[in-house]
């Protein structure tokens, strides 16, 4: 058991730097949407099905809650409609 130790140790500090990558990650995409969004201003983004059908796969399984503060270009209700919509059609 205490050979498991070091082992256990290395994994958590590994765990632990990847974790704030894809934090670090997921905070500068964020951002970087958000200026896409604000240089498009009022403009309506044209998607096509692929677009859609990709956006929708990605959306089901986040929470509705993670969704309203990740989503940019659509609202979370249009994901999931779309999520209802595509898998029946495409």
């Amino acid at each position: 058991m205490a050979a498991d130790l070091p082992l256990k140790l290395l994994l958590i500090t590994f765990a632990g730097f990847v974790n704030r990558d894809q934090a670090r990650l997921i905070a500068y995409l964020l951002e970087e949407n958000r200026v896409f969004r604000k240089h498009l201003g009022k403009k309506r983004l044209r998607l096509n099905d692929a677009q859609r059908r990709r956006l929708a796969v990605k959306g089901k399984p986040l929470s509705r809650r993670l969704l309203d503060k990740v989503a940019t270009i659509v609202t979370p209700d249009t994901i999931m409609r779309w999520h209802r919509w595509h898998p029946a059609r495409l």
